[in-house]
């Protein structure tokens, strides 16, 4: 059996130990309440410690647990690039209020942000010749041969919450982030 995630493990240990899960899991974590994800702040507690003394109860926390240990047991598709419905769903309707239905999704990164490097996304009427496409979800999505490797098993997320809403991209090339999610280093 695969290791899982249990309440008694610390917040820092949880993020080290899955780091191709870890944007994921913050994540998680992040919409259940537990704000001081990222930040540094308290990743010497449990999980089970400081979701308690957040105010949370033991059903929450196991709750929690489930679902982190789901995220874990999702496979990856390291050989594409993918959407889930809901960013595919948003993605078409961005477009269609833009008049560009049918035109696909410029993906990449570049070096900016406090970690090394940020995600982009733009509008893409067509590939360019130095473009890798894939397909998913309906759309094509554009991203530069040079990137390929950094970007190979990422999924981009819509999510919407008291936080903010956007897309949100999951890389399991990613080796660590900023507090603020917006950066990564590989």
């Amino acid at each position: 059996m695969s290791e899982q995630i249990a309440k008694e493990m610390t917040i820092e240990q949880i993020l080290s130990q899955f780091p191709h899960k870890s944007q994921k899991i913050a994540q998680e974590m992040t919409n259940t309440g537990l704000h001081c994800v990222g930040c540094g702040a308290a990743t010497w507690e449990t999980l089970e410690t400081g979701m308690l003394s957040h105010g949370f109860d033991m059903s929450q926390v196991e709750a929690l647990v489930g679902r982190l240990n789901a995220i874990l047991a999702e496979k990856t598709d390291l050989s594409t690039i993918s959407l889930t419905k809901r960013a595919a769903d948003k993605y078409s309707q961005i477009l269609a209020d833009e008049g560009k239905t049918g035109w696909g999704l410029r993906f990449g990164d570049r070096a900016a942000g406090c970690s090394g490097f940020e995600y982009v996304l733009d509008y893409s009427e067509k590939a360019e010749p130095d473009d890798e496409i894939f397909h998913s979800q309906g759309i094509e999505i554009h991203v530069s041969k040079g990137m390929v490797n950094r970007l190979l098993g990422s999924e981009i997320d819509f999510v919407e919450g008291l936080n903010g809403s956007g897309f949100k991209i999951s890389n399991p090339n990613a080796k660590g982030s900023c507090g603020c999610g917006k950066s990564q280093s590989y």
